[in-house]
């Protein structure tokens, strides 16, 4: 994809999404996104080209930091559910509770029993969200180990993107093989039918920015939509099934 036609397709699909957001606010609806995958893999870039014309009112961005010892002592979604949406709101979790089946749990963050009661309880509590009525999709931007490196060794050594770093990006190729057993168990277990995963491959930035927001306005219903603008890239948006297994789409 040249600049060129990444830069016509985004101003197409932003067009888009402020269409859907007028229609998120007029309808009192709600709705909340889940950004999870490997270090580097873009998840900040590719919500940035989210909410980028959102109206900032109305659209939020939540990342948390570590938690504090008071959330090590609620219960562990505790933390989480002041950020929901409200009605007329998007929100767009950069990293959410699904930390502990990823880097809490290849970081032993948390012990083997909190592991499994989250993997336990996270369909009931994301079944509570969409018979709340809200609209809830999520995503995992997924990278190749040769890609990762690349981005990795570009944080290092470009003085505006050393902010990037984390003790935790640094042992991201080191325990390339944990992070991958841990999201695939996440994917067996936490991929239902009324709230799926939908993986993005993200070796090309454009591609994957471009295809995210098409796959997501896609399964949207709103006004005066351009379901021709919307035809996303079947072989960079998948919907996780066990043959993405069989297949090897990803490692």
């Amino acid at each position: 994809m040249t600049k060129k036609e990444y830069k016509k397709q985004l101003y197409d699909l932003q067009v888009e999404l402020v269409k859907f957001q007028k229609d998120v606010i007029s309808k009192d609806l709600k709705v909340c996104i889940v950004f999870e995958g490997r270090d580097t893999a873009g998840k900040d870039g590719t919500i940035k080209r989210f909410v980028e014309h959102l109206s900032p009112r109305e659209a939020r961005v939540v990342a948390l930091g570590k938690p504090s010892d008071r959330d090590k002592k609620s219960w562990y979604f505790q933390r989480y559910v002041p950020h929901l949406p409200t009605g007329g709101e998007m929100v767009f979790f950069n990293r959410s509770w699904y930390n502990r089946a990823g880097v809490e749990k290849v970081m032993n963050f948390c012990t083997k029993k909190e592991y499994e009661n989250f993997l336990t309880e996270v369909g009931d509590f994301e079944h509570l969200l969409i018979s709340s009525e809200i609209i809830f999709v999520k995503y995992y931007l997924d990278i190749s180990k040769q890609e990762q490196a690349k981005r990795l060794k570009d944080r290092k050594e470009n003085p505006l993107k050393q902010w990037k770093l984390s003790p935790i990006d640094a042992k991201a190729q080191k325990l390339w093989d944990d992070y991958s057993k841990a999201r695939n168990s996440m994917f067996n277990r936490t991929s239902f039918v009324f709230s799926p995963w939908f993986i993005i491959h993200t070796d090309s930035k454009k591609e994957a920015r471009i295809n995210a927001i098409k796959h997501f306005l896609s399964m949207m219903d709103y006004h005066k939509k351009d379901e021709n603008k919307l035809i996303f890239d079947h072989s960079v948006v998948i919907k996780f099934d066990k043959t993405c297994f069989e297949n090897v789409l990803f490692k």
